[in-house]
């Protein structure tokens, strides 16, 4: 663990610490992926990798997508950036198999990408193509990075989602329902902010609360517009459509001690469909706590004064 610690912080010299320093949260898709199962798709994942001392030690892992060659993982990379530092990287993307840990002969290398931290930083959304072992093309398999400074006037929120009266999907069983949110950006694009874990067998899910950042969430933008969509969970990776909503951080935030946010949670199908039909469930905010994140110069315009001997 000391060397990951390590590996993300620089050493300190006579001089201190470095200054020049920012959080960076990123996040990973793929597309075209080797398929290496016989009967189902690849189960991807993605593995971070950071070099220390010339080693390369694991930093973190996303989530294991069941079923898919095209994965958009939800898992969140947080870093800090140093400016003058060199940061090596290298994303490493596996079929796993089972619980067993990746490294063992069960789990199949799906190809590989090595850059900088800076590069990632710079360009904000990076592109590369897959490598595996000797520089041999894995397909036409590509990774994507995409790279959000953490600013010093940004802060955390925790939300805690529920719903009520979800459609039921299967036939023998409940949906396994889990939700997913995406900031919708400027150019139009779509950006997944959070996926919550499946609650099995369940049409009135309570979710985890989770933790995002606001720039991640909605661009420090009370107005921007979020797509909330509701799935039922398959293991093939044929995830059932439950319904959506439409959603801002400013709505989000009427919620007031006994008080809950809910949305209609819509098909536009079944309400094209339906004369009589009103929703497919609800979905309910149960709770929101702001955590703020102050910078040094926030302190400074706020009439904190510092002494030096």
């Amino acid at each position: 663990m000391n060397e990951v610690q390590e590996a993300t912080s620089p050493a300190t010299s006579l001089s201190g610490p470095a200054t020049c320093v920012s959080k960076v949260e990123l996040r990973v898709s793929c597309k075209a992926l080797l398929d290496r199962d016989t009967l189902n798709k690849s189960d991807p994942c993605v593995v971070l990798m950071v070099q220390n001392n010339g080693q390369w030690v694991e930093l973190d892992r996303t989530e294991v997508i069941k079923s898919n060659l095209h994965p958009l993982f939800g898992k969140v990379f947080g870093l800090d950036y140093y400016f003058e530092e060199v940061q090596k990287l290298r994303f490493e993307v596996y079929d796993i198999h089972g619980t067993h840990s990746i490294g063992t002969r069960e789990d199949d290398f799906l190809g590989g990408m090595e850059c900088t931290l800076g590069q990632i930083v710079a360009q904000k959304k990076m592109i590369k193509p897959l490598l595996l072992k000797y520089g041999k093309y894995a397909g036409k398999s590509t990774i994507t990075v995409h790279a959000e400074e953490i600013s010093g006037n940004n802060g955390y929120v925790e939300l805690s989602f529920c719903a009520k009266k979800l459609d039921d999907k299967d036939l023998f069983s409940k949906s396994d329902p889990f939700l997913e949110i995406f900031r919708i950006n400027d150019d139009g694009t779509e950006q997944l902010v959070h996926r919550t874990e499946v609650i099995k067998n369940n049409l009135n899910p309570v979710w985890e609360p989770f933790k995002v950042s606001l720039i991640s969430l909605c661009s420090c933008d009370e107005e921007r517009k979020l797509k909330c969509l509701v799935w039922d969970y398959d293991s093939r990776g044929k995830h059932d459509f439950i319904g959506e909503f439409y959603a801002t951080f400013r709505e989000m935030q009427k919620i007031s001690s006994g008080n809950k946010v809910s949305w209609d949670c819509v098909n536009p199908k079944y309400k094209q469909k339906k004369r009589n039909y009103k929703n497919s469930g609800v979905v309910i905010l149960s709770d929101l706590k702001l955590h703020r994140v102050y910078s040094f110069l926030d302190y400074i315009m706020g009439g904190c004064q510092i002494h030096f001997t």
